[in-house]
């Protein structure tokens, strides 16, 4: 959307908001005209019922009108060619909410989709559809998969505070808007030892432990969080003079043609020894890798540091289901049922205090972690959230999607 047309649409519809797409105020615009108990069903991309951009329309429908229906068919091949696309059917209707049908990838056969259109409506026991009360909630996001999983969800929601309240941090790597010129092998970038640092990657953690490969990646800011004065850096004034064509066509230096040497990201020398979680943002299951602090992340890779928790001890508890539970309800998914473990989802994770934890399952979880006994780390992490034997079945299912 051209930036005049894109103003043009905020200041006409309230919830275009952030990168939306053209479909938001077209789904606002089709909601006020409804008539009392108007209803109307829309096909469309379904990313804006979990993404960041959809908050302002999922709280419009929320306070204002009632989802009735929700058919996911993210993973069905809905169109004759095939293409990559996230579809979904929704059926809104104006008046107080309750009580919404939901539906997964229906076969694409006559019989199915007939059946399944005249039993959304009424309180049948269609074992292929979930009925749950309250599934809009503000701008929170639409957790429409799983009724067990999504009931304990919401259990450990209620009882434990999130990840980033009891001390720990979700960030992402640096991008740098020039990768071939900010990011090389480490041992012959040709700047100051001062201002290269050795650089995660996504490849460095494919085999769930840490190889690291020898890139890095050179650093233009100073402790002050400022540029450096490239007259005092004169290795890395001629290794940027040597690309200056590329870097000064980047967004970031047009913007601001004082810098523009910098990176998009400002880089923090203290997060690389720092230990902390590494997690790629695109995976079917939770790849949760810990590094002891020598490494910067790269863009692609997300990272949490543990605050007062064990960093091994944080590791288990999150790939013993916890991480799956919470990403795989509040991430949208792409083709092929992979997630997207984005801060914004990761942030979601709930989790006991390290301090609030008993010695001996502390002392057990740091052994446990060590050893890489996950069946002991799944067990101690139903002790720290008190789990039920029931829960416990349920949580176990989001531990097997870690282990496939």
């Amino acid at each position: 959307i051209p930036p005049p047309l894109m103003r043009e649409y905020r200041l006409r519809f309230a919830t275009m908001f952030d990168r939306a797409d053209i479909y938001k105020p077209f789904i606002e615009r089709s909601l006020d005209l409804f008539a009392e108990n108007g209803r109307l069903g829309f096909i469309c991309a379904d990313r804006w019922t979990k993404n960041r951009y959809g908050g302002p329309l999922r709280e419009k429908v929320a306070n204002q009108f009632h989802l009735e229906s929700f058919i996911d068919m993210s993973n069905t091949q809905a169109f004759e060619s095939d293409v990559i696309a996230y579809p979904a059917i929704t059926v809104i209707r104006r008046g107080k909410s309750g009580i919404t049908s939901i539906a997964s990838d229906p076969a694409i056969d006559k019989a199915t989709l007939s059946s399944l259109a005249n039993s959304l409506g009424e309180q049948t026991t269609d074992s292929s559809i979930i009925r749950i009360d309250g599934l809009t909630k503000g701008q929170a996001p639409w957790i429409v998969t799983g009724c067990n999983s999504s009931r304990l969800l919401r259990e450990i929601e209620a009882e434990f505070p999130l990840l980033e309240d009891v001390g720990c941090k979700v960030g992402i790597g640096v991008a740098t808007g020039a990768d071939r010129v900010f990011i090389g092998p480490f041992e012959t970038l040709d700047v100051e030892d001062d201002r290269k640092l050795p650089l995660a990657t996504t490849k460095d953690i494919a085999s769930g432990e840490i190889e690291w490969h020898g890139l890095g990646v050179v650093n233009p800011f100073a402790e002050s969080g400022k540029l450096v004065d490239l007259a005092k850096y004169p290795r890395l004034a001629s290794y940027f003079a040597k690309n200056r064509d590329q870097l000064v066509c980047r967004h970031v230096a047009k913007k601001s043609p004082m810098n523009w040497y910098r990176t998009i990201d400002r880089i923090h020398p203290d997060l690389t020894t720092t230990p902390k979680l590494l997690i790629p943002d695109i995976k079917g299951g939770a790849n949760i890798v810990a590094e002891k602090g020598k490494l910067y992340p790269h863009h692609n890779l997300y990272y949490v540091t543990a605050g007062d928790w064990d960093i091994e001890s944080l590791r288990a508890v999150l790939l013993s289901g916890i991480a799956h539970l919470f990403v795989s309800s509040y991430s949208t998914k792409m083709r092929g049922g992979y997630l997207r473990f984005q801060a914004q989802n990761l942030r979601r994770i709930c989790l006991p205090s390290w301090a609030s934890i008993k010695a001996t399952v502390k002392a057990d979880l740091v052994a446990a972690a060590k050893d890489a006994d996950l069946d002991a780390c799944f067990e101690l992490t139903g002790q720290l959230y008190s789990f039920t034997s029931k829960q416990r079945s349920i949580f176990r299912g989001h531990l097997a999607e870690v282990t496939a």
